[in-house]
């Protein structure tokens, strides 16, 4: 099983207001002014981490499909959201963090089937440092109730900031599903081990992009941001791409039998 990263560009827009004319009539003298004009509707702005406006379709989440995560941050999208949340409920192709609150657009997990093998693929947000509805912990607990007589495999995408954090739900799922596999740092850890329970495990699987640049960002950008204390507009490093992924093998009984780091370069 392969956990990758991918990336994509999406277009920034600019919602421009209409001018009223500079030239209006004069009012007549000892009549009262005119009401003003109603002012045209401007569409709320979206803005992503690096303060560009943003909009977001279903073309850019079908482009965006595969193994991968999506790492952004998605409360800052709200409304460019809003034309997409039929297509989140309804896809497999996209899942967010399952301990969101369960009214949110979109699911937890997806089951899909491989060569007769019902793959359960779970996502879930930590809590430290992050902002989650609902702990992780109490969350999947249920969701393993519910998938026990509908998935064979179950991988687990533990998204979040604190390694503490990632090696205890290491340890809480530990022997009940086949991986948990941290990510979000974007730099893969050293610590890939199969638990004692069979549950293979690593901190952060790193992330697919270059490594030229800071964690997926084009260097220049990230040091001018650091040295200026001032926004800066990121962009998406290409040089020197990388694939940073896990192989986990599983010995048949929905425990795994050995996780192997994979850091191999692209070009």
């Amino acid at each position: 099983m392969t956990c990758l990263w991918r990336a994509t560009t999406l277009a920034a827009v600019l919602a421009v207001g209409i001018a009223s004319s500079a030239f209006a009539q004069a009012p007549t003298p000892g009549a009262p002014p005119p009401p003003p004009a109603p002012k045209a509707a401007t569409p709320a702005p979206n803005k992503d981490t690096s303060g560009v406006d943003v909009t977001l379709t279903p073309r850019t989440i079908i482009y965006m499909k595969g193994n991968g995560t999506w790492d952004t941050a998605l409360e800052t999208l709200q409304d460019a959201f809003k034309s997409v949340y039929a297509y989140l409920d309804n896809t497999d192709r996209v899942i967010r963090p399952a301990n969101y609150l369960e009214g949110n657009p979109g699911r937890g997990h997806a089951v899909i089937e491989k060569d007769g093998v019902r793959w359960a693929v779970v996502n879930l947000s930590g809590m430290v440092f992050l902002q989650a509805a609902r702990s992780p912990f109490l969350v999947v607990e249920g969701l393993l109730e519910g998938l026990k007589d509908k998935a064979d495999l179950i991988v687990v995408d533990f998204h979040a900031e604190a390694t503490s954090e990632k090696v205890a739900m290491g340890w809480h799922l530990d022997g009940r599903v086949l991986a948990v596999l941290g990510t979000h740092t974007h730099v893969p850890t050293a610590d890939a081990r199969v638990l004692p329970g069979g549950t293979a495990y690593i901190s952060d699987v790193g992330m697919t992009g270059s490594r030229a640049g800071v964690i997926g960002v084009k260097r220049e950008q990230v040091l001018e941001r650091f040295r200026t204390g001032m926004p800066v507009r990121f962009e998406t490093a290409d040089e020197d791409p990388w694939v940073m992924a896990c192989l986990v093998t599983s010995n048949g009984d929905g425990r795994a039998a050995s996780i192997e780091q994979l850091l191999v370069p692209a070009r």
